[in-house]
């Protein structure tokens, strides 16, 4: 498929699915179930109205979810707590798959999301976002039951950039993508450069996707996605939708820093996996930086070990509780 023909024929609004009562028709013809999963780490201002939205439209008003649950990696708040008075089915990450030494990370709640839950479909979509609405599920739903050929879609929107309660720039957001993601996409994975957001942390699959590629716990994880889905079935099952604007929590410079450098890790990992590039050396595990305080500045060193999970399908318990066979 030509750059210019994805990006036309698999980027949707989300407004072209707001036929809710279709996309429960459409679901219902296919007999698919459709799990919701909110990956959580002390989000106990967000997650009440995260989970009421989606439950009273998406649950109650149109059937279109099967089930929402929260993966949490071990809040010290009330997160677990208020998920479940709210009505979502909450897990301890550390409680699914127990044989397994534990790790922490968004990539491991959404690996073992996998398992936890029942869905042909998996939601996932992160637990701080201010402005929820439920176009952030059926804008992302939507090509998986209107396209046979779609099996994966990504989110992407305006992300305003709140400098301080007071001052908010209308863009800004999504600075690691601009100065990490892309460059790195553009040099080595044109297609995938077409992802406006790739590093959004709303998307949605089928679960025959999800269960074949594996999992890197850490920053990495959205990367590692669009890259293992695009080296096994191309740019053709995938899609973008505009859901419009995301308010969140922005991050300071130092946290990007070690965003982008958990990214790239998992980047060169794959490419030298791949046989597409040869490093030559190991690559550290440590992110140097720098803090500058009165009078001078501080060295601050952070140890960024690459961890992965491997496909889902590879582990002997989900395939006995799916009734799967080895990984194709």
């Amino acid at each position: 498929m030509a750059k210019s023909d994805w990006l036309r024929k698999n980027t949707f609004h989300y407004g072209q699915f707001s036929n809710l009562a279709e996309l429960v028709a459409l679901k219902e013809k296919r007999g698919a179930r459709i799990s919701l999963c909110f990956p959580t780490l002390n989000e106990e201002s967000t997650i009440a109205k995260e989970i009421v939205i989606m439950k009273s439209e998406l649950m109650l008003r149109y059937p279109l979810l099967d089930e929402i649950a929260v993966i949490d990696s071990g809040s010290t708040d009330d997160t677990r707590k208020i998920a479940a008075d709210y009505g979502a089915v909450v897990f301890l990450a550390e409680d699914i798959l127990p044989g397994l030494e534990p790790y922490k990370g968004k990539g491991e709640n959404l690996w073992k999301a996998l398992h936890a839950l029942k869905g042909d479909i998996i939601v996932y979509i992160d637990a701080d976002i201010k402005n929820i609405h439920h176009r952030f599920a059926y804008g992302l739903i939507g090509p998986l039951l209107t396209r046979d050929d779609v099996k994966y879609v990504k989110a992407f929107y305006d992300r305003p950039l709140a400098l301080d309660p007071t001052k908010v720039k209308s863009t800004g957001g999504g600075r690691v993508t601009e100065l990490v993601v892309r460059p790195l996409f553009s040099l080595f994975y044109p297609e995938l450069s077409q992802f406006i957001q790739p590093l959004s942390g709303e998307y949605a699959g089928y679960r025959e996707i999800l269960e074949q590629i594996p999992f890197p716990i850490g920053y990495g994880v959205e990367t590692s996605m669009l890259l293992d889905i695009y080296d096994r079935w191309r740019m053709g099952v995938m899609a973008q939708v505009d859901l419009e604007k995301r308010f969140h929590r922005n991050q300071n410079t130092q946290s990007l820093g070690r965003m982008a450098f958990g990214i790239m890790q998992t980047f060169f990992r794959r490419m030298e996996a791949e046989g597409q590039l040869s490093l030559g050396t190991a690559m550290f595990e440590e992110m140097n930086q720098y803090l500058i305080e009165e009078g001078g500045y501080r060295a601050q060193a952070t140890g960024l070990q690459h961890r992965e999970r491997p496909p889902m399908i590879t582990i002997p318990e989900y395939r006995e509780r799916f009734g799967r066979g080895s990984a194709r």
